[in-house]
């Protein structure tokens, strides 16, 4: 493998998504990394507690010589031999740790005692993810977005994703956004998040170009929040509003949330858990809006849903879902979404069905490339 110098180009490792080694614990993979990164830690969270609490007690040369008793022989071979099926499957990568210090040196001198020549990233994780918080702070005050809104069940992701340049907010967070919208594969940390959103909009800024088309949100998607002064900018940009009809809205919402959704679960967990979590999955969504439906409305909407499950399973028929999904949206759905409406501060560009918006965007695309 011809020898390779170490990067401080981190706006090239995102933008061409560079395969990244990180050589941290799990713990510290755990809470954050990168979107490209795959961890091949040099410690395990236990080896890397023990090394700490020597540094402190005993300083650093006693704290390496501990690292050094803790990952030898057969450990370090082993982890060796990790990072040597990654360089083979990612030879353009790089390795970093947390500060492009001692971990990631030493894992390269190892891996150069092995034969291989791997380079590292220059400031390892910290200085990568403080390159991407800036970067995000400067795209979000300069970017010129377009907010993509509608009521639920107007198909908004779909049609996003046909778009010149979306970031879609919701696929980053593993979520769709409202009290149904968990996913079936956990979402990431809030720092992932971030971090996955920094690279997005760096990839529509530099290898797009023009307006980023953004899906309307509230601050918190799930659990991940967007960061505020992104929320803020999306408050004032100007809008596109997606508008179908109610029972095109109950279709996309029963394909989404009923259909898929079951698919989904069954895929993960076989047939019979699948099925159970689906429907508790539903159900649970239900519950999380309680207290907003009232009591009595919950109840209602929950026995329907109940009948609906029942059917399904019996003979797969779906249309008795549309007996709570109608009332759902136009009872509680509808009426916070005209009241959102109302407060936003941008300009309407458009309103239509989604063939009128992706023409619209489209259309908009040449005279904004050129400005």
């Amino acid at each position: 493998m011809p020898s390779r110098s170490d990067t401080d180009d981190y706006l090239s490792l995102f933008l061409n998504d560079i395969p990244l080694m990180d050589v941290r614990a799990p713990v510290e993979f755990a809470k954050g990394s990168f979107p490209q990164a795959v961890n091949a830690p040099l410690m395990n969270d236990e080896e890397r507690h023990r090394v700490g609490i020597c540094y402190k007690e005993k300083g650093q040369d006693a704290a390496i010589s501990l690292g050094h008793q803790l990952v030898s022989g057969d450990i370090q071979a082993q982890r060796i031999e990790a990072w040597k099926r990654f360089i083979a499957s990612h030879p353009e990568g790089y390795l970093f740790c947390f500060r492009g210090g001692l971990r990631s040196r030493l894992t390269q001198q190892w891996i150069r005692d092995a034969g291989i020549n791997y380079p590292l990233v220059i400031g390892g994780y910290k200085t990568l993810r403080r390159f991407l918080i800036d970067s995000l702070d400067e795209l979000t005050e300069s970017g010129d977005f377009r907010i993509l809104s509608g009521r639920t069940g107007t198909g908004k992701t779909r049609v996003l994703q046909q778009l010149p340049n979306p970031v879609d907010l919701e696929r980053l967070a593993n979520h769709r956004g409202s009290s149904f919208g968990r996913q079936v594969t956990p979402q990431p940390s809030q720092i992932d998040f971030e971090n996955r959103l920094a690279v997005a909009m760096l990839k529509a800024h530099h290898l797009k170009g023009g307006a980023i088309y953004l899906e309307d949100e509230s601050r918190l998607v799930g659990r991940c929040a967007l960061p505020d002064t992104l929320k803020e900018r999306m408050a004032q940009a100007p809008l596109l509003i997606l508008e179908q009809s109610l029972e095109d809205r109950v279709q996309i919402i029963r394909e989404d949330y009923v259909v898929n959704m079951c698919a989904d679960y069954k895929q993960r967990d076989g047939e019979e858990a699948g099925w159970l979590n689906f429907r508790d999955y539903l159900l649970g969504s239900l519950e999380r809006i309680r207290k907003r439906l009232g009591g009595e409305r919950h109840r209602q909407l929950h026995s329907i849903m109940e009948q609906a499950l029942t059917q399904q399973e019996s003979n797969g028929k779906l249309h008795a879902h549309d007996d709570w999904i109608q009332p759902l949206l136009q009872e509680y759905y509808d009426p916070m979404y005209d009241y959102q409406l109302r407060q936003k501060q941008g300009q309407i560009l458009v309103r239509g069905g989604p063939a009128t918006l992706i023409d619209w965007a489209n259309a908009a695309l040449p005279a904004q490339l050129s400005s």
